[in-house]
């Protein structure tokens, strides 16, 4: 039985692969919070690479405060950059296939076209930076890896923009919301089945690919469907970036091209809204 090695666990991405792994059946998988398994921590890494010698190695670990980022530029750097340094590195020497997990943010989106994997980076936030910076230091470490970029992450697990929404949809008569940032939701649920589909189909297709849900979408648009899959009335006004000011900057449009991870590794992908149809009525039965 092959041993992987999740790090993050305890984040949203990291609990929803434990979710999944429990529906498929999927063995092997050992779940390692911060406390056991501190990426910036290179000899306690090297010692879980030890013991466990792990066929694959899922990194969820991630600093993603994106505005608290502005602010906290070397602790950023050292998790999403140097933490990731560690990871590959020990892969490379132990032969394990690392799967990093990546954003939209590493692009401007000033454009108005899908973002292809081989479209240039122009990262305008210190997070979109330093997670680029993860991305390009994995090549020169290891072969063996999967780098997936990802956008609008939500599910039941953790705090995420349907959960806010729906707390504050029934706390308040009025709700404003951002028309003029444009993307694509992705269930993490749906994520986590692609990454446990990559190990169990064993690809050696490796390299980076772009995963989202299809479609696109504004977060005015988003929330107004989360609204009503929800059955909760409240008043929604769209709001321009500029009416919301915060200290990083995010893409205007990121929504990403699909196309390499559909055709080199056979994943399908579900619209946006039928995935969040899922998630909704998820929420509902655990309330």
């Amino acid at each position: 039985m092959s041993t992987i090695l999740v790090f993050g666990a305890s984040g949203q991405l990291g609990q929803c692969l434990a979710h999944v792994a429990r529906e498929r059946g999927t063995a092997g998988l050992h779940f390692l919070a911060e406390e056991q398994a501190n990426i910036l921590n290179p000899e306690g890494l090297a010692a879980l690479f030890a013991e466990h010698r792990p066929a694959y190695v899922i990194n969820c670990a991630a600093y993603t405060a994106v505005d608290k980022a502005e602010d906290e530029v070397d602790l950023a750097r050292r998790i999403n950059r140097d933490g990731v340094v560690n990871l590959a590195r020990l892969c490379g020497e132990h032969g394990s296939t690392l799967i990093q997990i990546s954003t939209d943010f590493v692009f401007a989106g000033s454009g108005n076209q899908p973002l292809a994997e081989t479209d240039e980076t122009a990262p305008i936030s210190i997070y979109g930076l330093t997670k680029l910076e993860g991305e390009q230091v994995i090549p020169g470490l290891t072969e063996r890896y999967f780098t997936l970029r990802t956008s609008w992450l939500y599910s039941e697990f953790a705090g995420n923009f349907v959960k806010t929404m729906q707390k504050l949809g029934r706390e308040r008569d009025e709700l404003r919301v951002i028309w003029d940032q444009v993307g694509t939701p992705t269930y993490a649920i749906d994520l986590a089945g692609v990454i446990l589909g990559i190990i169990e189909s064993q690809s050696t297709a490796y390299g980076l690919y772009h995963y989202s849900n299809e479609g696109l979408t504004s977060w005015y648009d988003f929330a107004t469907a989360i609204f009503e899959l929800s059955g909760i009335a409240v008043k929604t006004t769209p709001i321009r970036t500029s009416e919301y000011p915060t200290k990083a900057t995010r893409p205007p449009f990121s929504v990403m091209d699909k196309t390499k991870i559909k055709t080199a590794l056979g994943v399908a992908i579900p619209h946006w809204r039928e995935s969040l149809k899922t998630c909704v009525a998820r929420l509902a039965t655990a309330e």
